[in-house]
């Protein structure tokens, strides 16, 4: 991660010694870690809670028939699928890029069917929630899932991150999420007043 991190700061390390840069390293590695866990079992609750709490895949499927992504059923089972494979491979620094893919697609669908006539603020139904679930798996993606991953293990640490990371998972995710709206989107008619 050093040399990593040496080579994503430049000049900005240039001057700083040996020790200084391990101990920055064990620092962004701390930061990258707390944010893709934090994230990804963040997503991953929803996932679960799809399946497990309230009205479970029926009753989710059922919401997702009256606003118009049908069929319900299916797509609530995808929706939680998604949400949890996406969190769990987050919070790993598994395939790390691709996971926040699923992180935009997700939440992008979710602004579009759900939040985005509500206004930004949460309490309102609005999308600040989804948006920050994005961004912050866009900018994991970016900066890369650090030493403490499974990527880095694998030795993918650096080969899907930067630029090439902001191309698949807000690309890819926002691509993702017009397919499926295109494909399957249907809302209901609103009736005139």
């Amino acid at each position: 991660m050093i040399k990593h991190c040496s080579m994503k700061c430049g000049r900005l390390l240039g001057h700083v010694s040996v020790k200084r840069k391990q101990r920055m390293t064990m620092e962004i590695d701390l930061a990258l870690t707390i944010l893709r866990v934090s994230l990804g079992l963040t997503l991953a609750a929803h996932g679960y809670n799809k399946f497990f709490k309230g009205g479970k895949i029926e009753g989710t499927g059922r919401w997702f028939d009256s606003m118009g992504m049908r069929p319900g059923k299916v797509h609530a089972y995808f929706a939680a699928c998604g949400e949890i494979g996406s969190g769990f491979f987050l919070a790993a620094g598994f395939l790390t890029s691709f996971a926040a893919l699923g992180f935009v697609g997700l939440m992008s669908v979710a602004y579009w069917t759900v939040h985005s006539k509500n206004g930004f603020m949460v309490l309102n139904e609005g999308w600040e929630y989804v948006f920050v679930l994005a961004i912050g798996a866009v900018t994991v993606a970016m900066l890369g899932p650090g030493e403490w991953s499974i990527d880095h293990g694998i030795g993918w640490a650096t080969d899907l991150d930067g630029y090439t990371g902001l191309i698949i998972s807000a690309g890819g995710g926002v691509a993702a999420a017009i397919s499926l709206l295109g494909a399957f989107y249907r809302p209901p008619k609103q009736e005139a007043t």
